[in-house]
């Protein structure tokens, strides 16, 4: 059983049904107890990240997921389910899970042309091998703030808005992108059903 997890996210709805497309036993849920003893555990989010970690903690799901990442449940974070693994974001000063050490900052691309949220279509290098994701792959972004991991070995995906982003991590049974795989069409789903599929 996949355990998606319900924090009131923009896209939720949206990632259940493309989990469902792939052939994945999907419960939403906010109960801690589904969440410690589910197989697999998706993490979307859309919005902001302190009402995004408000919803956890008044959840009581910060424990669980932890604890569920601990012991080696295979995670995967989509937007904000990415930004909240790192210990700390500007967005709102909040404090995040600290899973992974590092930050959330504000993408801030040199050329001042380029819009902010950065949204649409664009290309991520492989620097780590990600199931399922065509090299040079082309996917779907919404987003304004970026993770800055601390250490640079986590770090699966790199994209490019002006500035070079990691738009993706993966250590052990975390595998956590920026991008939106529900929106990303064919390329997307086919990183939903490796993860699926994973033993």
């Amino acid at each position: 059983m996949i355990a998606i997890l319900d924090v009131c996210s923009g896209n939720l709805r949206s990632v259940e049904r493309a989990l469902a497309h792939v052939g994945a036993d999907v419960v939403v849920t906010h109960d801690p107890e589904v969440v410690a003893r589910a197989d697999k555990l998706v993490v979307p989010g859309q919005g902001a990240f302190g009402p995004f970690m408000r919803g956890i903690t008044e959840r009581r799901l910060e424990a669980p997921l932890r604890a569920a990442i601990a012991k080696g449940t295979p995670y995967l974070g989509i937007c904000l389910g990415l930004q909240v693994l790192f210990e700390h974001s500007e967005e709102g000063d909040v404090a995040g899970l600290g899973v992974l050490r590092g930050r959330v900052t504000k993408l801030a691309p040199t050329d001042k042309t380029l819009k902010i949220p950065h949204m649409g279509w664009n290309q991520v290098a492989q620097k780590l091998p990600v199931p399922g994701l065509a090299t040079d792959a082309y996917v779907y972004f919404v987003h304004s703030y970026r993770v800055e991991p601390a250490d640079p070995s986590v770090v699966a995906l790199e994209a490019t808005h002006g500035v070079t982003f990691c738009a993706g991590v993966r250590r052990d049974n975390v595998l956590a992108v920026q991008f939106h795989p529900e929106k990303s069409q064919g390329v997307g789903l086919a990183l939903l059903r490796a993860f699926v599929e994973a033993a």
